[in-house]
């Protein structure tokens, strides 16, 4: 077989998380060779450990455009992929529990729809108990995007890396980058103690990613933090959506072995350069607390096992996704904040689209990496 040092690539990906294998997936379908760096495996850290939620629900008005079409895309993933990644299209809920809560929802729909979108519906207390019989009784309402669901994380990024390399991406594992420059039009990268150069570099290294941008002249206030999540016991089937909470921090579902994930949003500690997190036992309560509201019949469930991710969260939670206005070459696909994974497929076509032909039919305006006009290093994580 020709070694990579024989076969220089086009493009190097630094990051092996789904929109990094997303990027190198849609490149080498545009007929380039990626080469991906790794510093641990494919979804290591927030890819292959986070809820799996399918969702256009509650996006940022921004990624509305984005996410639409990445929806299309899911529901036809095996398409792209050739796995359906145990993608399920049961719905997303977002649950009111008192007036002042369903008129915000109420008003969340108009903004979506006043700019083109209708996938987000107000349901009222009828509705919602025949999508959700075992709801508490004090709940008014919901949101519901009926076409959003659920998929398997880690299938989802083995699904995605077996496709890249079936198209002859190159990805290799316990590659983790230390330094990159630009000379004479080529990126030269150091992983491993190794050497790699290619003409173009894409920053998709999630949590780390920060430290390659300030590298390249693109500094953002990029933190690294630890999403935590939970599951329980198996316990009767009760609930098909995956359920959210307007006023609480909720994302919750169970899977057909009858095991309930239950999430949200709470965050544990992120340690990053000692690639490790720890959970916030406090705040996992707070989870349960919510789920026992909601659901009465949960209150006696047992939990199993507590996790927690290492993400990427910007200040405004959105991502930071295209080409970098500082160093030519440079393509950034990073900071998703915790809800990326339905975003995944899109941002690789993206990122192609910007490398094949200079642009984008999708609007990324609001993701540039400097819109924070910061100059400082803040909070960015060091590559280990």
């Amino acid at each position: 077989m020709m070694q990579m040092n024989d076969r220089r690539p086009d493009v190097i990906v630094v990051g092996a998380g789904l929109h990094g294998l997303s990027a190198a997936l849609h490149l080498a379908r545009a007929g380039l060779k990626p080469l991906v760096l790794e510093k641990d495996y494919p979804g290591r850290h927030a890819s292959g450990v986070n809820a799996g939620g399918v969702r256009r629900l509650g996006r940022h008005l921004a990624e509305v455009p984005l996410s639409a079409v990445a929806m299309t895309m899911w529901h036809n993933i095996a398409d792209l992929v050739g796995d359906d990644c145990g993608f399920v299209r049961c719905g997303q809920i977002k649950i009111a529990e008192t007036e002042d809560e369903l008129a915000k929802l109420k008003k969340r729909a108009r903004e979506v729809q006043a700019i083109g979108y209708d996938h987000e519906e107000i349901i009222g207390q009828d509705e919602l108990r025949e999508h959700i019989p075992a709801i508490a009784r004090h709940c008014v309402g919901a949101m519901i995007c009926r076409d959003d669901g659920a998929a398997l994380p880690f299938r989802t990024t083995a699904a995605f890396a077996y496709r890249a390399r079936s198209l002859g991406v190159e990805i290799l594992e316990s590659h983790p980058v230390t330094a990159i420059r630009r000379d004479a039009g080529q990126w030269h990268v150091t992983a491993a103690g190794r050497q790699f150069e290619a003409p173009l570099l894409v920053n998709a290294a999630g949590a780390w990613a920060g430290h390659l941008a300030a590298l390249a002249g693109d500094p953002v206030p990029l933190q690294p933090q630890a999403p935590m999540l939970m599951i329980t016991e198996r316990v009767a089937p009760f609930i098909k959506p995956v359920v959210g909470a307007t006023g609480r921090t909720l994302s919750f579902k169970q899977f057909d072995n009858g095991t309930v994930l239950i999430g949200g949003g709470l965050r544990g500690k992120a340690f990053p350069e000692r690639n490790i997190t720890t959970i916030k036992l406090a705040a996992m309560r707070t989870s349960a607390q919510t789920v026992g509201a909601l659901f009465p019949q949960m209150s006696d469930a047992r939990i199993v096992r507590f996790w927690a991710g290492i993400e990427a969260i910007m200040p405004d939670e959105i991502p930071v996704l295209g080409k970098s206005p500082n160093a030519e070459g440079l393509y950034h696909s990073f900071g998703y904040s915790a809800h990326g994974f339905q975003l995944s497929p899109v941002t690789g076509r993206i990122i192609a689209d910007l490398v094949m032909h200079g642009e984008t039919d999708l609007p990324i305006e609001a993701f540039r990496a400097d819109r924070f006009n910061s100059s400082e290093d803040t909070g960015i994580a060091r590559i280990a």
